[in-house]
């Protein structure tokens, strides 16, 4: 059976095993490159991480686990492969993510970008955002991706920070400000350093304690040791006080020149990979060596062709037969053909005669038909138009009427005028019809005795009076009164 590997997340299991560890070559080791710019790489990696969590405004527990998380990685990773400016941004993304203190990925590239144009002492300018950013953020968040892959998702780190307040009251320490501030900045300063990847929290908290109240020159208990009361060992913690006294005596190279070293051993690295593929080339081309794959795949195309060939064999063979036979059916149909048209010539003329003789009237009867769809056609469409131009002249006439009685009247003066013309008319037919009532009431011999006994002034008196009656009739009847009402006046 198969043994699989697995991952063991535990708080206590936070070390690193010293297989690992230096001495021991590291990832960035077997790829050619040298301790010394390995920890020249973890000095200057770290450092960019404390100064960005400061302008990000994060606690000093974000720096720490930012920190250990970059040391973490890059002894399962080598700077060779991966760039080390990129894997610390992701660092500081990932230690604010669990500390949950997050910032946006746009910040902490600007940040980045920042301390690299101040430390190079070029021109302080934002970055813009185009091609170069998006490319940028995208290589952090895989590397962001990565460190997790890496790391088995066992980012707990403890931070040792409380415990030299607790271990300084013990001492009864805890009022000597001086001893917890200098104890407090070795603890920052160690996280630049493997010590959190070799020894637990609480004798790393021992050693900063130790090497303050030396360099304080303050007493402690030396016979037995204080520190072992909390489990520490004399020479873990003489290891953590010289690797922390190192970082102020060591002066890092420039970021500039430790990647020019990276960029040759990789360029190195990549000629390395490409010589095999090139010896392999020679040695085909001169027929020195014989590799053992193209001589299987030569084998393969053999029996393929075979195979191929034995098989556009046989189906040649039963495409001539198919062939074959078509050419037997063919030939047989062909006679029985000619002999059908032998027998049936005459028939065939006949049959053409007639046809000819129909197809001539029924192109003569088409014409006809059509010639006279065509005319009544005409006559519709002239008739329709005649009586479309008769409705328009005619709803025009009565448009024309319309505006000119409207234009007429329009005005009131114009209103009353013909209110007086229709009453003139009006009381002028009445006049009419009263003399000819008259005529017929009175008899032929009063009409002579009036004639006779007339005097000359008679007429003038008699012209007047019918003037006032007719006056006073139409009056009357302007007023409502009716013409038989006035007529029984007059007689009365």
């Amino acid at each position: 059976m198969l043994e699989y590997g697995r991952v063991v997340l535990t708080l206590s299991d936070v070390l690193l095993p010293a297989e690992k560890l230096y001495p021991n070559p590291t990832p960035s080791m077997n790829e050619g490159l040298s301790y010394d710019i390995e920890y020249d790489l973890r000095l200057i990696g770290c450092e960019l991480i404390q100064t960005a969590c400061l302008l990000l405004k994060l606690p000093q527990t974000a720096v720490a686990t930012g920190q250990v998380l970059f040391h973490r990685y890059f002894y399962s990773s080598s700077f060779v492969r991966r760039q080390m400016e990129i894997v610390a941004m992701a660092c500081t993304n990932l230690a604010a993510k669990i500390e949950e203190n997050a910032r946006r990925i746009r910040d902490v590239i600007n940040v980045f970008n920042h301390i690299k144009q101040v430390r190079s002492g070029k021109t302080i300018y934002p970055l813009l955002i185009d091609q170069v950013y998006i490319d940028r953020k995208g290589e952090v968040i895989k590397a962001e991706r990565r460190i997790l892959k890496e790391l088995g998702f066992c980012v707990y780190v403890k931070h040792p920070h409380k415990m030299i307040t607790v271990y300084l009251k013990v001492l009864e320490k805890e009022r000597e400000k001086d001893l917890v501030q200098t104890a407090w900045n070795y603890m920052n300063d160690s996280l630049r350093t493997d010590v959190f990847l070799r020894f637990t929290p609480e004798t790393i908290a021992c050693a900063c304690i130790d090497l303050a109240a030396r360099s304080l020159q303050i007493a402690l208990p030396k016979s037995p040791p204080w520190y072992v009361i909390f489990g520490a060992r004399a020479n873990e913690v003489h290891f953590i006080m010289f690797s922390i006294l190192r970082l102020y005596r060591h002066r890092p190279k420039s970021i500039e020149e430790l990647e020019k070293l990276v960029n040759a051993v990789r360029e190195k690295k990549e000629d390395e990979r490409k010589k095999p593929r090139t010896d392999v080339i020679q040695s085909t081309e001169l027929g020195n060596t014989s590799p053992p794959q193209p001589i299987a795949q030569n084998s393969i195309s053999s029996t393929i062709t075979n195979t191929t060939m034995t098989v556009i064999e046989h189906d040649v063979a039963t495409v001539i037969s198919t062939t074959q036979e078509v050419t037997n059916i063919t030939t047989t149909t062909t006679t029985t053909s000619t002999t059908n048209t032998t027998n049936g010539k005459s028939s065939k003329r006949h049959e053409r005669g007639t046809s000819r003789e129909s197809s001539t009237v029924n192109t003569h009867r088409y014409h006809r038909s059509r010639r006279r769809r065509s005319s009544t056609r005409s006559r519709s469409s002239s008739q329709s138009s005649s009586r479309s131009s008769n409705h328009r002249s005619h709803k025009k006439k009565k448009t024309s009427h319309r505006s000119r009685s409207r234009s007429r009247s329009s005005t009131p003066r114009k209103r009353k005028h013909q209110k007086d013309k229709r009453h003139r008319s009006r009381s002028s037919n009445l006049r009419r019809k009263d003399k000819k009532r008259r005529s017929r009431s009175s008899s032929p011999e009063e009409n002579h005795y009036s004639n006779n006994n007339k005097h000359p002034l008679s007429t003038k008196d008699t012209n007047n009076n019918l003037h006032q009656r007719s006056h006073h009739h139409s009056s009357k009847h302007s007023n409502g009164v009716s013409t038989s009402s006035s007529h029984k006046k007059l007689k009365n």
